[in-house]
């Protein structure tokens, strides 16, 4: 099997590293379906910013990879359109994942060579190329009908969200939705020790906010929440916000200054994965004020520890969390609105919510879902 997507995997001195969701456990589950995979995606030089989160766990050592230097990439446009088609040539099951520009090619070759193709979808290209850049704008209408196109008569599709992506993207092949979070076993005892926290807040202590986010992309909506936390703190509340999340911070510092809340605005850097369960058991409401997402990771992994959360109407945040406490992204008053409704025992209502809601995402239950429909596709193959 190939996998293409527009993924950037980390070369340091020879070796391959994932800084993002594309790690050994998930080309795992495609070893055992597939038995031998190969990776299409691109490759980048380490940073000083990426030191501190390499390490072994993160170290991708299972699978083949086909990389294409990010450089190189616009460049030689019609080598990488060669060198797409070669490998859907060589390879006998063909899974892509959107949006990614590898993935159109591949399915376009894909069709020509009558080879049966999976499209998983990970999130909205319209949003993701609008919400990023004036030359993201000029991108977005394209990548939307592309992305339509290519979904359209797929015969194998895996959505991650149960409605949104549907929508924007349907297919008239065979679907399902499944959300491709992996959530460790939830911890006995999580839910007694987040209730325990809200029942011992104390009267002058700050309300702790956080978003897990990077915090060098504008569409993660960061810029939002500051806004609001000064608007609440001028109005006597006392609310600080907690940021957690790798990139080049100066923006959000600037709005933190501007509006009069340098003080009240924390940038934890990028942490590593077993640090993040602990920075949300010291948070008091998670917030996810996206402008784009597909089904928001941080988001489930928040509400499994207990959060109460609010997030925007964007994406599949909305099939996560209770409507009352959803807002239009952007929108600062909505979120002064909902955060002042925050009190303990809405608190208490929603952080029993969000630990329920976070059950549906238990591994072995995903993986027996997800695995019976690749097995359909790869028997399809088969008998092909």
């Amino acid at each position: 099997m190939i996998f293409f997507h527009g993924h950037k995997f980390i070369n340091k001195n020879g070796k391959y590293y994932t800084s993002g969701s594309l790690n050994n456990g998930v080309f795992q589950r495609y070893l055992h379906w597939f038995g031998e995979v190969t990776v299409f995606a691109n490759e980048r030089s380490a940073t000083k910013e990426h030191a501190k989160l390499i390490n072994n766990n993160n170290e991708v050592t299972n699978v083949n990879l086909d990389l294409i230097n990010t450089k190189v990439n616009l460049r030689n446009f019609i080598t990488v359109i060669r060198k797409v088609k070669k490998a859907v040539y060589n390879h006998d099951y063909i899974v892509v994942r959107m949006p990614s520009f590898y993935g159109i090619l591949a399915v376009r070759f894909a069709r020509k060579m009558d080879k049966k193709y999976l499209v998983e979808v990970v999130g909205c290209p319209w949003d993701a190329f609008w919400n990023h850049s004036l030359k993201g704008k000029i991108i977005a209408p394209f990548m939307w009908i592309f992305t339509r196109k290519t979904l359209k008569d797929a015969p194998y599709a895996v959505y991650v969200t149960n409605e949104f992506l549907q929508s924007r993207y349907p297919t008239k092949g065979k679907s399902i939705g499944c959300s491709d979070v992996v959530l460790p076993r939830l911890e006995k005892g999580t839910l007694e020790k987040r209730i325990e926290k809200i029942n011992l807040v104390e009267k002058g202590k700050p309300i702790i906010i956080g978003t897990t986010a990077a915090v060098n992309v504008r569409y993660k909506g960061q810029e939002y929440v500051i806004k609001a936390v000064s608007n609440l703190n001028k109005e006597g509340h006392n609310f600080e916000y907690h940021l957690a999340g790798g990139g080049d911070n100066q923006y959000l510092k600037s709005v933190a200054k501007e509006y009069g809340v340098e003080d009240k605005v924390f940038f934890l850097g990028a942490l590593p994965h077993d640090k993040v369960f602990e920075y949300l058991d010291n948070i008091d409401i998670y917030i996810q004020p996206s402008k784009q997402e597909g089904l928001p990771r941080a988001l489930v992994e928040a509400m499994s520890r207990g959060c109460p959360s609010l997030g925007s109407n964007t994406g599949g945040i909305p099939e996560l969390l209770n409507k009352d406490f959803i807002f239009k992204n952007g929108a600062v008053d909505e979120i002064c609105e909902l955060l002042k409704k925050m009190d303990e025992k809405m608190m208490l209502s929603e952080a029993k919510r969000s630990f329920k809601k976070a059950k549906e995402f238990d591994k072995e239950f995903l993986d027996s879902k997800r695995t019976n429909f690749y097995k359909g596709f790869v028997d399809n193959v088969k008998t092909v």
